[in-house]
């Protein structure tokens, strides 16, 4: 595996929190390193020297999940002074010589402390397409409340990404980035219901909704039963692309 320190911000990387949302549940894009031991991590990867570092953000994002276009956001940088791979570390003593990957040099690069900016990003499920990287063995869609053990703040990097989501999610009307283009009322509502894991009443919610004039009203959903039919609705295309 090529490795080149010179085109590399050296102990900075990025580590991204990428949220979907699928039959009611919010489910996050874990990674299971392609290493002797199974070990979990957040999507991440390091700054090239000439990358902006929203560039960078991107690229990484891209290379998961095959989009282009996604909602993404800086959220907080993760920098304790102890915060090294040590886990990686050993894992890589451990790999054969035939592996392929110049352990010397990956040592000497995860040995020093890395500081992390952390982005999350919101995306609609059914137009990702997962892209392993040299260092997956896998990727996957994990739901929030199941999440396994991850190296280092991994998981810390999870809760605070959720709460920033959870504090802008009417601020900056952020929610549609997990919904498809149409919806209805009540998946809009169960999908509010899932981030901030707490019950919303039906009618007060649908008012709220309404009153902050972001939503279009489309045709009703048929059912058979037009009495019955919910309406669709999608968020005015000013409000999205503001």
């Amino acid at each position: 595996m090529e490795f080149n320190e010179e085109k590399l911000i050296p102990q900075l990387s990025i580590d991204c929190v990428v949220f979907g949302y699928k039959e009611g549940r919010i489910k996050v894009l874990v990674s299971r390193l392609n290493l002797s031991e199974d070990i979990y991590t957040l999507p991440g990867g390091f700054i090239r020297q000439e990358e902006h570092i929203d560039e960078s953000a991107h690229r990484i994002l891209e290379e998961r999940t095959g989009l282009k276009e996604v909602f993404l956001e800086q959220y907080r940088v993760f920098g304790v002074a102890n915060r090294k791979n040590d886990i990686i570390l050993d894992m890589f003593e451990k790999l054969p010589t035939e592996s392929g990957i110049n352990k010397e040099n990956w040592q000497n690069w995860f040995s020093k402390r890395f500081v992390s900016v952390g982005y999350y990003a919101l995306v609609d499920i059914n137009k990702v397409s997962l892209r392993k990287s040299e260092f997956d063995a896998e990727i996957n869609w994990l739901d929030l409340e199941s999440l396994p053990q991850m190296i280092m703040d991994h998981n810390e990097m999870v809760d605070f990404a959720l709460e920033s989501l959870r504090e802008k999610l009417d601020e900056k009307l952020i929610g549609f980035n997990l919904l498809p283009e149409t919806f209805t009322m009540r998946q809009l509502q169960e999908l509010y219901e899932a981030v901030y894991d707490r019950p919303f009443p039906r009618n007060n919610f649908q008012k709220k909704m309404l009153d902050l004039n972001v939503l279009e009203r489309l045709d009703k959903v048929y059912t058979g039963a037009a009495n019955k039919a919910p309406y669709l609705y999608r968020f005015r295309k000013d409000i999205k692309s503001s």
